[in-house]
């Protein structure tokens, strides 16, 4: 079967989150398994660095018009772990020391996704299956679709459309559906494209796809009502025949603490003891901290945003600081929670560790050391943190929403046997500092912690269920 992932951004050229670890992780287990798969990306200055040294074959070269402009596009083709990369060259767009978080997001995403079609007419490029991801791409099916000679050469393309983050839905001026697009005021009037008065390129994604997909089962029910849809209930609820939950997984291989060379000593569920003990000093060492043995160490791993639950999250962290914790915090992100986790630091320099920013190898030697991970989301449409914490055998703390609820067993008391992490339902701050003090309590209790630690490593969060899953509705499509 021949599959083409569209996204702004895959590992391992560019990442900003669990989008890029998604369509990557899913695409090379695809590979694996013998399909013919490909990744259409922006060619970023950031992918350019890394491709430096290498020579790069060019793909395709064309002209794409949206309205008055005209844009000459070169695309380069290179292969990784069985994967097509293509990527779409545009300085003027994509050439800006970052992915997201300009004035033109709307006209950068709409060029990428005008850009695409154009390619795959160029190269006779007709996959069984087009899977797009969230809005940045989510024109394309509908570009595809209204196109009169586009229509008759994608007759037997599927298209699949995965909602990652429902909080960005795209949203443009009317004007923009022709001035971007070359598509008629027609698509707006009909209500195809129009939400809340503006164009949305995620609600087009979810029309003119032929199946709709999330990162979790129950994230997908989430959506389907008027408190967790963000105003897409009503929509997804018109195609819930054709919306389904697929929880995400971890890629095994970069995320194996038996043969993972940056941490201090890689283990197995047997070795656990002695190798959370030796982790742990390596990084007290390096950032300083007091190595309190009879307290546990928490940690976050994770962008500083809203979204996150910080809101209830520090006030637990001074309590779990009082009676003997220590903290790790690593991430970035907005400056009001940037700065109280500074003060934090201040407060308790033996005892917090912080390191804002972004660092892959840091972040394996943060969920080595750590007994606890804590992640109490708002909302969660799948999450990958507490997936990777219970790979290392560090327990989740976690608000059941989303992803978080399918990933993760929640102790009780009574089913230490199964369960492989701790978690409630109020987003509040007294449900968070009774959670955390819960786990700090078992953290007294060594039989019972390890055995809660070995249960997490034993989850199964690999590629391999979730891919067939994919499979199983790739087929479905095109049989």
């Amino acid at each position: 079967m021949k599959i083409v992932m569209v996204a702004s951004e895959a590992r391992p050229f560019c990442k900003t989150g669990g989008l890029a670890d998604v369509v990557y992780s899913l695409s090379k287990e695809l590979a694996v398994l013998g399909e013919d798969v490909s990744i259409i990306l922006p060619f970023y200055d950031s992918v350019r660095r890394q491709l430096v040294n290498e020579p790069l074959k060019k793909a395709a070269s064309f002209n794409t018009h949206m309205s008055w402009r005209k844009q000459t596009v070169d695309v380069y083709q290179v292969k990784r772990d069985g994967i097509n990369y293509f990527l779409i060259e545009n300085r003027q767009y994509f050439e800006r020391g970052h992915i997201y978080g300009d004035f033109d997001d709307g006209e950068r995403f709409a060029f990428f996704a005008m850009a695409v079609k154009e390619f795959l007419l160029t190269k006779s490029l007709y996959p069984s299956i087009i899977h797009v991801h969230d809005w940045q791409a989510g024109m394309l099916p509908c570009l595809l679709k209204t196109d009169a000679i586009c229509h008759k050469k994608f007759a037997k393309t599927k298209f699949v459309f995965t909602i990652h983050n429902p909080a960005f839905q795209g949203m443009m001026p009317k004007f923009t559906l022709g001035d971007f697009y070359n598509l008629s005021d027609d698509l707006f009037d009909n209500g195809s494209v129009r939400f809340n008065d503006q164009v949305s390129t995620l609600k087009a994604g979810i029309v003119y796809s032929d199946k709709i997909t999330t990162v979790s089962p129950t994230h997908h029910l989430e959506l389907l009502t008027p408190e967790g849809g963000m105003g897409l209930d009503t929509i997804l609820r018109y195609r819930e025949w054709d919306f389904c939950g697929i929880l995400n997984g971890i890629d095994y291989l970069e995320f194996n603490p038996n043969s993972d060379q940056q941490i201090a000593m890689p283990y197995t569920e047997d070795k656990l003891v002695s190798a959370k003990k030796a982790n742990r000093e390596t990084l007290m060492r390096q950032f300083n901290l007091k190595n309190n043995s009879k307290g546990p160490l928490f940690s976050l791993v994770t962008r500083i945003t809203w979204q996150k639950g910080f809101d209830i999250i520090f006030p637990a962290i001074e309590d779990l600081v009082n009676r003997g914790a220590s903290i790790f915090m690593l991430g970035s992100g907005e400056s009001q929670y940037e700065q109280r986790w500074e003060e934090l630091r201040k407060k308790y320099p033996d005892r917090i560790g912080l390191y804002i920013g972004h660092s892959d190898a840091l972040a394996h030697k943060v969920y080595a050391a750590s007994d606890f991970f804590i992640m109490p989301s708002l909302f969660e449409p799948c999450g990958l943190g507490q997936m990777i914490a219970q790979r290392y055998g560090t327990l989740p703390i976690v608000r059941r929403t989303g992803g978080l609820k399918d990933s993760v067993i929640c102790y009780n008391g009574n089913n230490a046997e199964t369960s492989n992490g701790f978690g409630f339902d109020a987003y509040s701050v007294e449900e968070m500092k009774r959670t955390a003090n819960y786990a700090y309590d078992v953290y007294q209790d060594k039989k019972l912690l390890h055995r809660l630690m070995k249960n997490a490593m034993l989850t199964d969060n690999s590629w391999q269920k979730s891919t067939q899953e994919y499979l199983k509705l790739y087929n479905q499509l095109i049989k």
